[in-house]
């Protein structure tokens, strides 16, 4: 019997205990302890998750980590059995970071967080915990505020980019931009793309493209002149699908260095202070639009259908899943059997 695909790894990502709870109106916080427990039990036909993706952020992992905090950090995931891949820089106001679009005090709050997540990347590489992965990044602003001046925000975010980037590659690190309908100057496919081209550090600045959140870059949610296939789609007119969805993979693919496996409805959804976004469904959710092993298929081979060997690894984010949700083991079993099923149809062995 031939091997299993080894690559990419498999990761399951912790900020979904963080991201849109905590706040007033929403679920709790899920702690880090209780994300990686989760992790490490799913198992599927002996298979199981290889790492974990961190949010930079309290209450899981502190912005202002000391080289201690890193340690003990890197001990406990090491005695899991799992590894890092990779983490989201807190960049937003609320977080300590600024719109990227703000030539001022935002833009330097901004680039400090990039730099303070690239050094903490870098620690956790040095430590033997981080054998691959990137450090995440959005604009950190809305469409609503970046639409008030459309070029000049995106030359601005660029230029934000741009320098953030130079900060990555002093530290040995890349930065990649969640492609996601709810970021200005990143909320369509076209902007985008224009977007990563302003900034023009394709060695240390890439696309980070999520199966539930770019299949929303279909629609032209937020900006309707960039749609490819319309709010109207007909989503079982396959032939028409894998057309709209080869002019998407086919713009983005080249920039995409992060890649999250996941399932979406075609709807949007927003809890707490998270701004309505790709809504996440789980694998076998009825109403999901995607062929998940297909669809993954679009990113991870290239136009004339080899695999790029580019991704190392794979993660799942289910963000806004309610805890009633995280916290069933057969949650995290059937993600696990979804990324299994991707990395068997578009992997390879080492």
């Amino acid at each position: 019997m031939t091997a299993r695909n080894n690559f990419p790894k498999l990761h399951n990502a912790a900020w979904p205990g963080v991201v849109g709870k905590g706040s007033p109106g929403a679920e709790p916080f899920l702690d880090l302890d209780t994300m990686l427990n989760y992790t490490v039990a799913a198992e599927v036909d002996g298979v199981k998750f290889d790492g974990i993706d961190l949010f930079l952020f309290d209450p899981h992992v502190s912005i202002d980590s000391t080289d201690d905090d890193l340690k003990r950090l890197a001990d406990k995931i090491r005695s899991k059995g799992l590894v890092i891949g990779s983490v989201v820089a807190p960049v937003w106001g609320g977080t300590g970071g600024g719109s990227a679009m703000d030539e001022g005090e935002g833009r330097k709050n901004f680039l400090t967080q990039v730099k303070k997540g690239c050094r903490i990347g870098k620690k956790l590489r040095e430590l033997g915990i981080r054998p691959y992965g990137i450090v995440r990044i959005d604009s950190a602003c809305g469409p609503g505020d970046w639409h008030a001046d459309t070029e000049g925000n995106q030359k601005r975010i660029a230029t934000t980019f741009r320098q953030a980037a130079d900060i990555a590659a002093d530290h040995g690190e890349r930065l990649a931009a969640e492609g996601e309908i709810c970021w200005g100057g990143m909320h369509s496919w076209r902007r985008m793309l224009q977007l990563l081209e302003l900034a023009d550090r394709p060695g240390s600045l890439g696309l980070q493209a999520d199966m539930a959140h770019t299949l929303l870059y279909m629609m032209g949610y937020n900006e309707p002149s960039d749609s490819i296939v319309g709010k109207d789609f007909q989503w079982a007119d396959e032939a028409a699908f894998d057309k709209a969805y080869k002019t998407l993979t086919d713009a983005l693919r080249p920039w995409t260095i992060d890649f999250h496996v996941a399932q979406n409805d075609a709807t949007v959804k927003g809890s707490g202070d998270h701004d309505k976004t790709g809504r996440h469904c789980l694998p076998k959710d009825p109403n999901g639009k995607l062929d998940i092993t297909k669809r993954a298929g679009s990113w991870l081979r290239d136009s004339y259908g080899n695999v790029t060997k580019r991704i190392r690894h794979l993660c799942w984010d289910g963000c806004m899943f309610p805890n009633d949700v995280m916290t069933k083991p057969q949650t995290w079993n059937d993600i696990l059997a979804a990324m299994i099923a991707v990395r068997d149809a578009h992997g390879w062995r080492e």
